[in-house]
């Protein structure tokens, strides 16, 4: 038995006017989706543990098998365990993202936030601004690491954790009662705007249409971490496939295997048919019993505010890896229980994260059901079933 989960970060919502008071997901055209639904169990879940922050941190950790409470430490550790960066005890990982703030004339502080990812900036443009960054403004005792796209790491050596707000979660505000309280946490990110905004990466940017990647914005500090091996808790040799660095951290945590797919970049456009193919090859070629394929696009599109393209999201989800994945297994008659869920709503409304409970939809490819709902929302919670500890229903999936 091979077993996968399908991770659609961010594909829950609320009903929506322009959809005909529909969420995207269910207004979405998903064949496979649906077809899977009638065939398995649907139902809600609690990803999230109550008093936590609806992050894609805990709620994946959630989905993964981990407690939060006990095994969450802060999103930018996890970050800096997938680009290779090693934690003292004593040090605080904080995640640097690369944003789009307004250039008015002022003071910075009356600035506002307008793009928590610079219009998802590749890799390589980013990294060379992170560089910049790291030459003229990081103090002793920080260090600097680029990431992916908009999304890097500093890592204060021993420092404390401090309160820090997510960008995605003032889109449009005005940044000032946001900032850091730190002091020099605040004035690395006032500077970076001056050192930035001119730069000849960001003036290209702007002659294009495109977003400026024209300050960075400190958030997410947290401690090192400690997983439990993943082979152990659960006999199963996993592979993570995500374009995400958090995603990949968590792997290696747990002491998983990530898969380097080329073109994932954790957009709209990722290489979601490579993603689909990586995972066909580690369960039929490679030996592993257990694939996880995180989509970060339907949150990215929920961050945006974009209905249409949420909608998107979520239909190349359908067309482009579930399907095509349960073709390759059934073509290769392997037997397999496949998880397809988001980790958290990202509504289209408030554009940020929350923490209300997602759809799962659980399909056995040996087992002859026979029901009449469909993978959404409001089928899910008429269906009755309901799992208040998200980080138990990885058993459900393993048959425990």
């Amino acid at each position: 038995m091979k077993y996968i989960i399908v991770l659609g970060d961010g594909m829950a919502d609320e009903p929506i006017e322009a959809l005909n008071n529909k969420t995207p997901l269910e207004f979405a055209n998903t064949p496979m989706m649906e077809h899977l639904s009638k065939k398995g169990e649907i139902g809600l879940v609690h990803t999230v543990p109550e008093g936590m922050a609806p992050g894609s941190d805990t709620a994946n950790l959630s989905v993964m098998g981990y407690d939060p409470k006990v095994y969450y430490s802060g999103r930018s550790p996890l970050e800096a365990l997938s680009i290779g960066v090693s934690m003292k005890e004593d040090d605080i990982a904080l995640r640097c993202n690369v944003v789009t703030i307004s250039e008015e004339d002022g003071e910075f502080e009356n600035r506002t936030i307008l793009d928590h990812s610079s219009g998802e900036i590749s890799t390589e443009e980013a990294a060379q601004l992170i560089e910049v960054v790291k030459r003229e403004l990081i103090p002793q005792g920080y260090s600097l690491y680029p990431g992916t796209s908009y999304r890097h790491c500093l890592i204060w050596e021993k420092g404390h954790v401090v309160e820090l707000t997510p960008p995605h979660d003032v889109l449009e505000q005005v940044i000032g009662q946001y900032l850091p309280e730190d002091e020099v946490l605040r004035d690395m990110m006032k500077r970076s705007y001056d050192v930035l905004k001119d730069h000849p990466i960001n003036v290209k940017r702007k002659e294009q249409g495109l977003n400026p990647a024209n300050c960075i914005w400190f958030w997410g500090a947290g401690t090192k971490p400690m997983l439990s091996d993943f082979y152990e808790k659960n006999g199963k040799k996993g592979i993570m496939i995500s374009a995400v660095d958090l995603l990949k951290g968590i792997a290696v945590g747990a002491g998983m295997d990530n898969a380097y797919v080329e073109g994932a970049n954790g957009g709209l456009h990722t290489n979601y048919e490579g993603k689909m193919m990586a995972a066909v090859k580690a369960l039929t070629e490679d030996g592993y019993d257990f694939a996880y394929i995180h989509v970060e696009a339907p949150d990215e599109m929920g961050h945006q505010g974009s209905v249409e393209r949420k909608v998107e999201a979520i239909e190349y989800l359908d067309q482009k890896v579930i399907a095509p994945l349960v073709h390759n297994l059934e073509e290769r008659k392997e037997d397999f229980r496949l998880l397809i869920l988001p980790d958290h709503p990202t509504p289209i409304r408030v554009r940020t994260h929350t923490a209300g409970e997602v759809p799962y939809l659980l399909y056995d490819s040996t087992l002859a059901i026979n029901k009449t709902w469909d993978y959404n929302e409001k089928d899910a919670l008429e269906s009755g079933n309901k799992i208040e500890k998200g980080y138990t229903l990885i058993d459900k999936l393993f048959e425990r």
